[in-house]
């Protein structure tokens, strides 16, 4: 067809395909469904935006199973860091301890084994007896740590959970829900990344007794380096996974399959659905001036804002360029002001729908002025109030 075109018609319409071709691009293609996969419940969110891409029944009450020990090592890893445990301190294990039914490090009473080598027995043999070791050194006995337990989960935001001891055995007033769980598994990974490699440990060896871990991706997908896997009868088979792509980490919680195959499966499509469809972007450093006021009644005059953390958002692929941002600040800022005073707010939409915002905060000090620069400043604002200007 083009060999019967002069040069300017070729042109014109190789200009009109290529427009073709750039529109076609830019065309935004839907979001398929979620997979339909076999849990009761699912949540998948984004770690660093904290944006759900994928739920269902994510608030149901459902029971934790052996991901309780994901709130057994937070509370231990916390106390790490407070500074009342090492991971060299020696536990003395009870005969309690080691009579807790199920899945087991085999640790023996009256020994004494380290902190360290119990998280890992927790974590990744899932050992119901390390698990109330544990329990019983950090509180003294296992009722108690709950209570720690339960401290900790309402201090996170989940809502949706209650424990009454370390080891996910089946009792009816235990109860959590995929949301709360992402919410855990986040703070794990946020808080503590010196710890959150055992979760990818593959194996684990205590006297002379090797056994495996039971997050099956382990060994399927490279990206997948976390976090637990939990079953009871009642429970199903359960697993919480992260994996890390391309600098974009996500969560999965799969609650309720059918079978250890069913929960590595449900919880891969869900990860693989993430990926595929979805991208995270770090828009602003936490603490990076993004904006200089003025300030009325202060010294100095002008104020830097910003954010208090780093500002992620996940959008459609290909959808980056339509996001937009505006700052939404009061009519004056007035002194005094103090680091971190929210001041106003920075709203992330796209196709004029607000899909994000965090808080613009003060990066600085102002304090007021002397009695003359407060004075001026009194005046210019009632000028500026009664003749509409600043």
């Amino acid at each position: 067809m083009m060999r019967n075109l002069n040069c300017a018609a070729r042109a014109a319409l190789l200009t009109c395909l290529l427009m073709s071709w750039a529109l076609l691009a830019q065309a935004q293609v839907p979001i398929p469904a979620p997979p339909s996969v076999n849990a009761t419940s699912f949540i998948l969110i984004d770690f660093h935006s904290d944006v759900v891409l994928a739920e269902r029944e994510s608030d149901a009450r459902v029971e934790p199973a052996s991901i309780t020990k994901l709130m057994t090592s937070f509370v231990a890893f916390r106390e790490i860091a407070a500074g009342n445990l090492t991971l060299e301190d020696e536990v003395l294990i009870s005969e309690r301890a080691w009579r807790t039914p199920g899945s087991r490090m085999f640790v023996e009473v009256g020994r004494r084994v380290t902190v360290e080598d119990l998280l890992q027995g927790i974590i990744i043999q899932s050992g119901n007896d390390a698990s109330v070791a544990i329990a019983e050194h950090i509180a003294g006995d296992e009722a108690v740590f709950a209570s720690l337990m339960n401290k900790q989960a309402a201090a996170l935001g989940m809502t949706g959970t209650n424990y009454t001891n370390a080891t996910g055995l089946p009792d009816p007033d235990q109860y959590t829900t995929a949301r709360d769980i992402a919410i855990l598994a986040r703070a794990i990974i946020s808080e503590f990344p010196e710890f959150y490699r055992w979760y990818s440990q593959r194996e684990f060896t205590f006297a002379d007794i090797r056994q495996h871990n039971r997050n099956r991706l382990l060994w399927r997908d490279p990206s997948v380096d976390g976090l637990k896997t939990g079953h009871t009868s009642s429970a199903g088979y359960c697993l919480v996974t992260s994996a890390s792509r391309d600098g974009m980490r996500l969560i999965s919680v799969v609650m309720g399959s059918a079978n250890e195959e069913a929960r590595a499966t449900a919880s891969q499509a869900l990860l693989n659905y993430g990926f595929r469809f979805f991208e995270t972007f770090q828009l602003y450093d936490g603490g990076a001036e993004l904006s200089r006021e003025r300030v009325w009644r202060g010294k100095g005059g002008e104020l830097p804002l910003g954010l208090a953390e780093d500002f992620f958002v996940t959008v459609q692929r290909g959808r980056y360029d339509a996001l937009q941002a505006r700052m939404e600040l009061a009519d004056r800022l007035v002194a005094p002001i103090e680091t971190g005073d929210r001041l106003g707010q920075l709203v992330i939409s796209m196709d004029g729908e607000v899909i994000s915002s965090r808080p613009l905060v003060a990066l600085a000090d102002v304090e007021q002025a002397g009695f003359i620069g407060r004075t001026t400043d009194g005046i210019r604002m009632w000028l500026g109030g009664l003749f509409g200007s600043d």
